[in-house]
């Protein structure tokens, strides 16, 4: 959420946010004419109040009487204007960064650089989807008796590979030493301080999401009706309202999680896309970076996430691009975002399998979380939210890059120490 000076400061400003994020317009008028309101019949409370107090200390019962009738209809009044603010402050979007490129959808996403030279291969490289059914790891038919489409059963030696990536990424987001050479070696100047690993719930109220400015779209949730919750459609959505409604101090900043979860989304809207493989699922495992920081803080910190983002890569062997996203193809509460884009050969194209988040104040504000400095001055702090590993996705890049004619799969280097002695995946031996 934006602060509400700002809005009435900058319309152009937020009115640009509206119109390049593809949103629809809100009427910033009604905005200050209704924070004027709320402005009004809070010092007319306040000034009930004292007239309630001296009526109390002079005992004049019917003075009280009056004042207090005169006090409920003024509660009433303020909370119809505060529910109509709110409800017009939660439509409007966090501006972009001006680095970000203004462009309609994804077309206008720019790259920044491309790291890693792509295989080159003796023969024509399979897409996942027939190197899984082959090797028999992936099965998508018996899922889909089961689930119906967009399901999947890893099996086999590639669950074992799925496991070893969450184990090589905790190894180094989870060791204050390991976060500390990566941003010596991108040149940072962020804290090396760690993320503390955790398990959130996959379950959240609709409140939280509509917090987050993550429920929109709705329809593309898994939503509960009975229990009106909702699935998490990233760790995010769990982990980023964690201190919703608390004060965190100066000197514990910043402050860092890793949450692994199993996501759920409906991918509405992407009937007939990617239907083949495991790109597009609607069940699917993740581990996402959530870190708080001072104001000041967090550009170099959204610099870290990508940093440790581009060093997982690396380290797996994997090319890729980064890419800065445009204004109609980054999310609500974003202000400015880097995707990772990774090759994948047997599809010939590169896939999105990283996305890191500059939220700045703006969930921080809807969901009140705020800082302690040292001086003893309270204010919202800033958010940043990452990719870690997207498991499915990177297992498709692992699978299509390090494919052999044979049809097995040799694993990364760095993963061997978690792989029990394999170094490939193979065809199962027929009996």
């Amino acid at each position: 959420m934006l602060d509400i000076r700002f809005i009435r400061d900058n319309q152009n400003l937020v009115r640009d946010a509206l119109k390049n994020k593809n949103r629809k317009p809100v009427d910033l008028e009604k905005i200050g004419a209704l924070f004027e309101s709320r402005t009004r019949l809070r010092g007319e409370a306040d000034a009930l109040n004292r007239k309630k107090k001296e009526a109390s200390d002079a005992r004049d019962s019917e003075a009280g009487k009056k004042v207090k009738e005169e006090s409920q209809k003024l509660e009433e009044e303020l909370k119809r204007v505060e529910a109509e603010l709110h409800a017009l402050l939660i439509q409007i979007p966090n501006i972009p960064s001006p680095d970000t490129p203004i462009g309609p959808d994804e077309s206008g996403n720019q790259i920044l650089r491309q790291i890693g030279e792509k295989p080159r291969f003796s023969f024509t490289p399979k897409a996942h989807w027939d190197l899984g059914t082959a090797l028999d790891v992936l099965d998508n038919e018996r899922a889909a008796k089961v689930a119906g489409a967009r399901f999947t059963y890893v099996k086999g030696d590639l669950a074992l590979l799925q496991f070893a990536l969450i184990h090589f990424v905790l190894s180094v987001l989870a060791d204050p030493k390991k976060v500390a050479a990566v941003k010596e070696d991108f040149g940072l100047m962020a804290s090396a301080t760690h993320f503390i690993p955790i398990v959130p719930p996959a379950m959240v109220r609709p409140e939280i999401l509509i917090g987050l400015g993550r429920l929109d779209p709705p329809e593309d949730k898994y939503h509960l009706e009975k229990d009106n919750m909702y699935l998490v459609g990233s760790a995010e959505h769990s982990v980023g309202p964690m201190h919703m409604d608390e004060i965190l101090e100066e000197k514990d900043l910043p402050l860092r999680y890793v949450g692994y979860s199993t996501a759920f989304r409906r991918e509405a809207g992407s009937y007939g896309k990617d239907t083949k493989g495991i790109l597009r699922m609607h069940q699917f495992d993740k581990l996402e970076m959530e870190t708080f920081c001072l104001p000041e803080q967090s550009m170099e910190e959204q610099n870290l996430l990508v940093a440790l983002q581009e060093h997982f890569l690396q380290e797996l062997g994997l090319p890729y691009q980064v890419v800065i996203v445009c204004t109609g193809d980054m999310g609500f509460p974003d202000q400015r975002q880097i995707d990772m884009e990774t090759w994948m050969p047997g599809q010939n194209t590169y896939r999105e399998t990283h996305s890191a988040d500059l939220i700045g104040s703006f969930q921080p504000r809807r969901l009140n979380i705020r800082v302690r400095r040292k001086d003893g001055k309270t204010e919202h702090l800033h958010m940043n939210d990452a990719t870690a590993l997207a498991i499915g996705r990177t297992l498709i890049a692992i699978m299509e890059n390090y494919q052999e004619e044979d049809g097995s799969i040799r694993i990364p280097e760095v993963l061997l120490p978690y792989m029990m002695g394999k170094t490939k995946i193979t065809a199962p031996i027929k009996k």
